[in-house]
């Protein structure tokens, strides 16, 4: 290679570097009025860039049916804030969650009230199934996850034919009887909430063990720790929509067609039969009725079912 070829290798490489250098050192600009915004509702009109991380308020005070959570307490704070954060992020499952549960909220409520717990058990509802029918790794079922011994234990029906469990009214109403029982135990609401999670002989030896009778005093298991405050932040978020973006309007939230009762007194062989003699198809009797397990029902004399179907005009 002779000397001129070296000389003219080394000043193309001078000017690359040189240029490279010049665009590095340039400023990058930005047109504000072009630049994708969104407003913080929050705030008003006060925009945010997109893609920014919001921070969401957590409140100075709070209960759980009726009873106060140390929000004083550092690693209390925390907890509560991990599960806000954890649940108004997955804004997908939290949006349709809030749009369901227009069909159940109301209900649950009453049901609650009358037997005597704290509405904010409907918000355990939540933790536990997002009140859907769904059946835990370890088969409990229903919007409470009950398992098989202990719903038939309060009251619900559990065969082939029938699964009470994913009945939610009466479901509640057994969950209810649970929660009231557990009351007479401990004498504590929270305590109640937390031994739903991972039994009452559980929940009884960690008090027994560790000498305290607090569930926020008690060190548990990463489930049940987690789980109050699950709970509370459901509570945190539903009561305060707007104040995590959620700014549903009345239209947005799911409901119900208006139901009739249709009483069954008598066994049905076949209930795709059955609801098409009636006008129904077998998709919608299993939709309002998930409690139907199979495709026959059998009925005890003196045990008629209230079947629930969509009222023709």
């Amino acid at each position: 290679m002779t000397r001129y070829h070296l000389f003219f290798i080394y000043g193309m490489l001078a000017l690359c570097l040189a240029g490279i250098g010049f665009i590095l050192l340039q400023k990058p600009t930005r047109d504000d009025a072009t630049e994708p915004q969104f407003m913080d509702r929050q705030q008003g009109m006060s925009p945010i860039p997109l893609g920014s991380i919001r921070i969401f308020p957590i409140p100075d005070s709070l209960t759980f049916a009726g009873e106060r959570v140390p929000l004083e307490k550092q690693d209390i704070f925390e907890r509560l804030e991990r599960e806000i954060y954890s649940i108004a992020y997955w804004q997908s499952n939290t949006v349709l969650l809030m749009k369901r549960s227009a069909k159940y909220l109301p209900e649950i409520s009453q049901i609650l009230q009358e037997q005597g717990v704290p509405g904010d058990f409907k918000y355990l509802a939540m933790a536990e199934s997002g009140l859907a029918n769904v059946t835990s790794p370890a088969g409990a079922k229903g919007f409470w996850q009950f398992m098989q011994g202990t719903a038939r234990d309060f009251g619900l029906e559990v065969n082939r034919n029938v699964d009470e469990r994913y009945h939610w009214q009466k479901s509640t109403f057994a969950a209810t009887q649970y929660l009231n029982q557990a009351h007479k135990k401990f004498g504590n609401w929270t305590a109640v909430a937390a031994s739903y999670n991972m039994g009452q002989a559980g929940f009884s030896r960690r008090q027994s063990e560790q000498l305290e009778e607090d569930y926020y005093q008690l060190l548990l298991n990463d489930e049940t720790s987690r789980y109050i405050f699950r709970v509370l932040a459901y509570k945190v978020i539903f009561e305060n929509p707007q104040d995590y973006g959620f700014n549903l309007r009345p239209r947005d939230y799911y409901q119900d067609p208006e139901l009739e009762v249709l009483i069954v007194r008598e066994g049905i062989s076949n209930l795709a039969t059955w609801a098409k003699s009636r006008g129904y198809s077998y998709k919608e009797l299993k939709l309002y009725n998930p409690w139907m397990r199979g495709r026959n029902l059998n009925v005890r004399k003196g045990k008629p079912y209230q079947v629930l179907l969509p009222k023709k005009p």
